[in-house]
């Protein structure tokens, strides 16, 4: 349960709020004495605006500091609104450690279940197989892509079997230079799936793309797929547009390739866009008004033109977390979004080299 909000943060995930209406709505919510997360009162004391007052469209987020760095240390149970009177944790989730101590956030079922319900129509739109069993090659336990994994399996579905592997440990180790043993671990979490695809019927599987190109190196494993596998959901790093046009022309021609974009702070992703040729980026569009991205010139922070490259900003407004203008550590080219979607659309998705004055490794995810 929990204490009445302004129905505009309620309705149905395929119901598109009037944004304005959603952000004012959302900052009532959270920052009200009544109804906000102990974090968000204390640290709107230091603000130099009234977010209830001043916040009104969506443009007005970057008034927020990225606060994202705060989220190592907070005690996690201050990050859940006071408005709900029983919260119904889904779980405590963390940043995969790409640089540094993880940050944490906590996920409620109202958000999970809006999210998923959102994830299934766009596989939906993507011609995804209903009722198949899922292979997950991705991380569990503290990552929110696990259960992201295991609910859309539900949801979509049928069975699922996760594979879990370590993306802490696989970066750990490169950056201490023990390649071999990175590779070894990579070489075992395929294993891994190797027993599923042989003895399963599997339909989909979500996997990593360093993974999967691993895998493509086992001829058994690409005839496996291509027999049984009739999607393929992939996402935690970048694909480049050589190897997504190969897999989807020559090593799984007829099998569904689908990519996601996103971050444990947005507790969600943005989804490929339906409709791509072969040739033709992949753009990723996110789930508006409650996940949006800019595209901005990192030093000036100002949003560069479509078609040019710049830093990733995300923001995630719900009303069971609220994480403004998070500058991410990802480059990407700014597309038009969709008609009706706010914020803007990207493609070209790649990693800096260094973010927080830490080299950026990505590793298996």
């Amino acid at each position: 349960m929990s204490r009445e909000a302004n129905p505009v943060l309620d309705l149905p995930f395929d119901v598109r709020p009037d944004p304005d209406e959603f952000i004012q709505a959302a900052m009532d919510w959270h920052f009200s004495p009544e109804t906000g997360s102990p974090y968000w009162l204390e640290r709107a004391k230091k603000l130099d605006f009234d977010p209830r007052a001043d916040v009104t469209s969506h443009q007005d987020l970057q008034l927020f500091p990225n606060v994202v760095n705060e989220l190592r240390d907070v005690p996690a149970q201050d990050l859940v609104p006071r408005g709900y009177d029983a919260p119904d944790v889904v779980g405590v989730y963390e940043s995969g450690g790409t640089t540094g101590a993880p940050k944490r956030v906590v996920c409620l079922a109202d958000w999970m279940d809006r999210v998923v319900a959102w994830s299934v129509a766009n596989l939906d739109a993507h011609g995804f197989p209903r009722g198949a069993n899922w292979l997950g090659v991705t991380p569990t336990g503290p990552h929110v892509v696990g259960e992201l994994f295991s609910r859309s399996a539900a949801a979509h579905g049928s069975l699922s079997f996760p594979v879990d592997l370590d993306p802490r440990w696989v970066k750990r180790l490169i950056a201490e230079g023990k390649t071999d043993q990175a590779d070894a671990y990579a070489e075992h979490v395929v294993d891994q799936a190797a027993f599923v695809l042989r003895t399963q019927d599997i339909g989909v599987m979500a996997i990593t793309p360093p993974l999967l190109e691993r895998l493509t190196r086992r001829d058994e494993l690409v005839d496996l797929v291509n027999r049984k596998v009739r999607a393929i959901r992939w996402g935690g790093t970048q694909m480049d547009a050589d190897s997504r046009y190969l897999y989807r022309t020559e090593v799984f021609p007829d099998t569904t390739l689908y990519g996601h974009y996103g971050s444990t702070m947005i507790l969600g992703i943005a989804g490929q866009r339906p409709g791509l040729g072969d040739d033709d980026p992949c753009v990723f569009d996110t789930f508006s008004p409650y996940i949006t991205f800019s595209v901005v010139n990192p030093e000036t922070r100002k949003t560069v033109p479509y078609g040019e490259r710049g830093r990733v900003v995300m923001n995630h407004v719900s009303k069971s977390l609220f994480l403004p203008n998070n500058l991410e550590r990802d480059l990407a080219t700014r597309i038009a979004p969709l008609p009706g979607q706010i914020g803007d659309a990207v493609a070209d998705i790649a990693p800096v080299t260094h973010f927080e004055d830490e080299a950026v490794i990505e590793g298996v995810y």
